[in-house]
């Protein structure tokens, strides 16, 4: 079986969108006559959904001070001061499952509820701990509803074609709906804080069927990037080869075009094929 998977390819990652990549365009043109010229031959189509609230911890409405987009907030500026969560924030329970985020008194107040600066101090702390990340604040982008969430246009439609040609339907996956976590990979938050943000078993597992797993999307530095690292994290090591990277239908967020660089290198290194959506495979 040939699993297509489409990483968030929505149009807030494209020019135009909040979070635009210069050549995001040419990517989804050639992803789109990839599904229209060999339709036949995938067999299933995955697509994720990159999916937030306007007032998610990576968003400037989250924070007192509206911090503008790029600015990176450290563990130690929320414990100085420099950063506050919002004094009229108000986060349900129901975002932070105990059951997940281990310890979780800690960010709860004498109320039960949760403390947000004593949240975003954990938070941060946790995910500098993992080595990926520091908490980076983004452009608004992919708000539920809007028009950034939807997919662009022309994968849009060449994913209609390829349900009319085959009989098949587009299978969703979204990611990011919790606003307490970050979720670049597709199948885990960075740090997880409740179910839906923990490691996706159901849906590894369906990749795992696949004979080849070709992927696409947006964007190579970040939500591309960190979803093939799960997935190889979780996959037999002597089938890697299974794993097929179109690396001209995916590009790097400006100004991370050496994380990109560095993905493509690991995966190649582990034996992931780096391939043009041109090439036979």
């Amino acid at each position: 079986m040939t699993t297509l998977l489409i990483i968030d390819a929505q149009k807030d990652f494209h020019p135009g969108g909040n979070l635009a990549i210069p050549t995001a365009n040419q990517d989804a043109v050639r992803i789109a006559r990839l599904i229209r010229e060999r339709g036949e031959s995938i067999d299933r189509i995955v697509a994720t959904l990159d999916t937030h609230q306007k007032l998610h911890i990576a968003h400037q409405w989250f924070w007192e001070e509206r911090p503008a987009p790029f600015t990176i907030i450290s563990a130690q500026d929320i414990a100085d001061g420099k950063y506050n969560p919002r004094a009229s924030i108000r986060l349900s329970k129901s975002l932070l499952d105990p059951a997940v985020f281990e310890e979780s008194s800690k960010v709860f107040d004498e109320k039960g509820e949760i403390d947000a600066r004593k949240y975003a101090l954990e938070y941060t702390r946790r995910l500098e701990e993992r080595g990926r990340f520091q908490l980076c604040i983004w452009p608004e982008h992919c708000l539920i509803g809007s028009p950034g969430h939807g997919l662009v246009d022309v994968i849009s439609e060449a994913l209609h074609g390829w349900s009319e040609q085959t009989g098949r339907s587009v299978e969703w996956i979204l990611k990011g709906q919790n606003l307490l976590t970050e979720m670049y990979s597709a199948l885990e938050a960075d740090v997880p804080v409740s179910v839906d943000s923990s490691f996706n078993h159901n849906f590894h597992q369906k990749l795992l069927e696949s004979e080849k797993l070709v992927v696409c999307g947006q964007a190579m530095s970040h939500c591309v990037n960190y979803t093939v690292r799960d997935i190889v994290l979780h996959w037999p090591v002597d089938e890697m080869s299974k794993i097929i990277v179109l690396t001209d239908c995916a590009s790097a967020v400006p100004g991370f075009e050496e994380a990109a660089l560095s993905f493509q290198k690991d995966m190649e290194s582990i034996g992931v094929q780096l391939k043009m959506s041109t090439d036979e495979f």
